[in-house]
């Protein structure tokens, strides 16, 4: 099936070790053409760990052209020549990644319910501007609760993708669709259960707004 204008943006679990990679298979294979990007987001571990965590994962997405995108870490994403950076609002200057990066490299800001920051990660460069969160999360607790009408403002204005996140389900993500988010960030929703019905309900309930 084509994909839906609106695409899943999948966020790893904390922990990536044992059966993961089988886990992240199937959850592509259940949504293909539904999910554009995965993001590599581990703590605690050093880099040498976190790139040996990220190997098959990264071969994983590149035979299903997922984009393999690193959370937090310029160094890391330059070491695993990964598709893309994700950068929150302290993990550095998008403009100085841009030169360390390059050009082909997606890069990613944390804007939460901040137009200012967005306008700011666009004029700096950004590929794309993430909001939320929009719900309660079971992922990262955020203090920020931005409403659907920073959707509709970017979306109406400006041509680089927004992705909302935060607590996003297939039940409750028609709102998000409809004010114009062009992906939804979601990480609980597929990982805390079976990831293969999971992407299924996704996949009926985008393809139903769109």
């Amino acid at each position: 099936m084509p994909a839906p204008p609106c695409q899943l943006y999948l966020i790893s679990p904390p922990d990536v070790s044992g059966a993961f990679p089988d886990r992240l298979d199937r959850a592509l294979a259940a949504g293909a053409g539904l999910a554009s990007a995965f993001q590599f987001r581990v703590k605690g571990v050093d880099q040498h760990e976190a790139a040996r965590l990220a190997a098959p994962l990264q071969e994983i997405c590149a035979a299903r052209d997922v984009a393999f995108i690193v959370n937090d870490s310029v160094a890391l994403a330059r070491r695993l020549k990964a598709d893309g950076v994700h950068l929150g609002q302290g993990d550095g200057d998008v403009r100085e990644a841009r030169e360390e990066l390059g050009r082909e490299m997606q890069i990613g800001v944390t804007c939460h319910a901040s137009r200012h920051l967005a306008m700011e990660a666009g004029d700096a460069g950004a590929d794309y501007v993430a909001f939320g969160a929009f719900y309660d999360s079971a992922t990262k607790i955020s203090d920020h609760r931005p409403d659907t009408e920073v959707l509709e403002w970017w979306s109406g204005l400006f041509e680089i993708p927004c992705v909302a996140i935060g607590g996003i389900t297939p039940g409750n993500c028609a709102p998000l669709v409809e004010a114009g988010a062009d992906f939804l960030a979601v990480s609980h929703a597929v990982w805390g259960g079976d990831e293969v019905s999971a992407m299924q309900a996704f996949a009926k309930a985008l393809r139903t707004e769109t």
